[in-house]
């Protein structure tokens, strides 16, 4: 009781628990359940669109198929929003980190906590 009375309701982290309490807690969850529905809907939406998609990207290339740099999260989501679908780099993964060679790779995207999908990645030689 002691830790409640003197920390935990004063600096709002706790309230007790009345009937208004328990009725604005009630509204609240409410509130961000709808939320969280409506974020799954729109990763689930995005993870159709990108269920299909091909993304070429042109890098200059050395002897043996080698890359001058390299191809990382951010190279991947500009060519996917070039693509037309918008996509951050925090939601790219590549858990072996970037890609060093030419060719085709699977791509794994994270949209959402429940929603994964893999994107096909073209790495070719830059013409020129």
């Amino acid at each position: 009781n002691g830790y409640a009375r003197n920390y935990l309701v004063p600096y709002g982290k706790a309230r007790f628990a009345t009937a208004e309490n328990i009725a604005a807690f009630e509204v609240r969850r409410a509130e961000l359940e709808r939320s969280a529905a409506e974020s799954l809907a729109i990763a689930q939406a995005r993870a159709e669109k990108l269920a299909d998609l091909r993304v070429t990207i042109p890098a200059k290339v050395g002897t043996e198929g080698k890359l001058f740099g390299s191809v990382g999260g951010g190279d991947i989501a500009d060519a996917i929003c070039a693509a037309g679908i918008e996509v951050e780099k925090r939601e790219v993964r590549l858990p072996e980190g970037p890609i060093h060679q030419i060719g085709e790779y699977a791509v794994d995207l994270h949209l959402h906590a429940d929603v994964n999908t893999t994107v096909t990645v073209v790495v070719a030689a830059e013409e020129g």
